[in-house]
């Protein structure tokens, strides 16, 4: 299927279920009021044929468009750069997110294995997507990430979740590396800190919903696309402390 009208277009990378699929969702309840309406190409993984966001397809024929991808994989990232030929990515956002199985391990103990996975996925996999996706979104577009607010350094006075905590500092870090090397800053960037939410990430004791959180989420999305620069931004718009 093919998003082929005259709507703004988000790629949404990691939009199965969880938040993701909720941004996804809450895109295409936005009509002229809020700039544009949208259509979204989300991906998921190969092999999860019936997810959230396949419902979402079915009910709304031709705004959504679904794409197979593994973030982790450097190659899979290379292969949808190919099938978006020609395409223009008015917002392109990387929703991800993965903890190590004791969040609460304090950062010596943990596995190297561990310690990999949670940095592959949650630091140098999204900025693959970014830098390999960059030239699809034009100069009025935005560039976004799904951080935390357990990824700012100032905020940090309590410690825990330290392998999620690094790896999403982490995250910020190199948004920050990349925004310094653009050499015309006109490009809108944002990598947000939504709050504690009850996805399967977060778990049954947030305490926030995806209905509370998400609409919120994509107004700073839609209100950062219109300033330049890279902000660190939560749920309300307000500005995170790196």
């Amino acid at each position: 299927m093919s998003v082929s009208d005259n709507r703004h277009t988000a790629l949404i990378v990691g939009a199965s279920r969880g938040l993701g699929h909720a941004i996804a969702a809450e895109l295409l309840t936005r009509g002229e009021t809020f700039d544009s309406e949208w259509n979204v190409i989300g991906t998921v993984r190969a092999g999860t044929e019936q997810t959230p966001l396949h419902a979402l397809a079915a009910e709304n024929p031709g705004r959504i468009e679904i794409e197979t991808l593994d973030i982790t994989e450097q190659g899979e990232i290379a292969e949808l750069r190919e099938r978006l030929v020609g395409r223009t990515i008015d917002l392109l956002f990387v929703n991800a997110g993965t903890t190590n199985r004791e969040p609460d391990q304090f950062i010596g103990n943990v596995s190297a294995e561990e310690f990999t996975q949670v940095m592959i996925t949650n630091a140098l996999s999204p900025m693959r997507v970014i830098e390999t996706l960059e030239d699809r979104v034009p100069a009025d577009g935005l560039i976004g990430a799904m951080s935390s607010g357990q990824g700012s350094i100032a905020n940090n006075e309590k410690g825990m979740r330290e392998v999620y905590r690094g790896s999403k500092a982490a995250l910020n870090m190199f948004m920050r590396s990349f925004a310094a090397r653009q050499t015309d800053p006109v490009r809108a960037m944002a990598v947000l800190a939504p709050g504690w939410i009850r996805t399967e990430l977060g778990g049954d004791e947030a305490p926030y919903t995806l209905e509370e959180t998400v609409p919120a989420l994509v107004d700073v999305l839609l209100d950062k696309k219109h300033r330049p620069g890279l902000e660190y931004l939560d749920r309300f718009g307000q500005t995170v402390p790196w």
